[in-house]
């Protein structure tokens, strides 16, 4: 079974992610579809090898699909850090371009705090 990971910047799309449904189509239709990626996460811990690489997009990045989002993932042996969840109507490519020194930044300081705790 794989650890998963979420990153300050995954924690705070799924908070725009609860808010925007919350305003858009009410508290109920926010917590399924929160639960829908609460379920998402927990299948990746069960089977990392559903992220995909998508060459055309990024040669670090991983991706997984989840209703109308990506989870922008990279995976380090049997650790998965989900470092950004993004909408599927933007133009992911070229979101990645833009956010992708940044995320591997962030997945390098996250890999290392969790070595760092498992030392202790």
């Amino acid at each position: 079974m794989a650890w998963v990971g979420l990153s300050r910047r995954a924690l705070r799309d799924l908070e725009q992610i609860e808010q925007f449904s919350q305003d858009r189509w009410g508290k109920n239709v926010a917590q399924s579809y929160l639960d829908s990626i609460e379920s998402a996460i927990d299948r990746l811990r069960r089977h990392p090898e559903l992220l995909r690489a998508k060459p055309d997009i990024s040669q670090h990045l991983q991706f997984y699909r989840v209703r109308e989002h990506f989870f922008v993932c990279l995976q380090f042996r049997d650790r998965v850090y989900v470092l950004a969840i993004k909408h599927t109507s933007m133009d992911l490519p070229q979101r990645i371009l833009e956010l992708e020194p940044h995320l591997l930044i962030e997945a390098k300081l996250l890999h290392t705090a969790f070595l760092a705790s498992k030392r202790k």
